[in-house]
């Protein structure tokens, strides 16, 4: 067992295929602060919203000098109706062996209704510019997450340290 990412630890590589198919790594956003969020799957309540509300927040990351990235083990095909029903501008990678989700340490046992299944913990995480965790939302809760995010992007943009707590971003 891994110890748990902690910010200001250097951020694990991608290296994995977006609904296009093609390689995103953390050096495709070389300059940029990344807003990495694991989801658990494509087109259901929860991620749907959360998607979307990422989609709609996006022009503000793009100013506070962010980009966003979505991940889950769904693969191309299911990221590419996801992205076209949702009209989504950012890129969805497809982590179909949970390798990644494994290396940011959001692939857990899960139980629903008393069936114990792995997937991804709904996460989420902020890297700076030189690849370095900033900020770490795990365990996200949908209702104004991508407002929490927007928050911690414009705290690294000034400089500040941002920490995530369930009530709030604390700066």
């Amino acid at each position: 067992m891994s110890k748990a990412l902690a910010i200001g630890d250097q951020a694990p590589e991608l290296a994995i295929p977006d609904q296009q198919g093609k390689t995103v790594t953390l050096d495709s956003f070389k300059g940029k602060q990344v807003v990495l969020y694991f989801y658990p799957k494509d087109d259901t309540p929860g991620c749907t919203k959360e998607t979307c509300d990422f989609r709609d927040v996006e022009s503000q990351i793009l100013r506070a000098g962010g980009t966003i990235v979505g991940v889950s083990l769904d693969g191309k095909e299911s990221h590419q109706k996801f992205t076209k029903k949702f009209g989504l501008p950012f890129p969805l990678l497809s982590d179909e062996d949970a390798r990644i989700s494994k290396a940011y340490g959001v692939y857990k046992e899960k139980n629903m209704y008393g069936k114990k299944y792995w997937g991804i913990e709904r996460s989420t995480f902020v890297i700076d510019p030189e690849g370095k965790v900033k900020a770490i939302f795990r365990k996200v809760k949908v209702d104004g997450h991508a407002d929490e995010v927007l928050k911690a992007l414009k705290a690294q943009q000034k400089g500040r340290l941002a920490v995530w707590s369930p009530a709030s971003v604390l700066i």
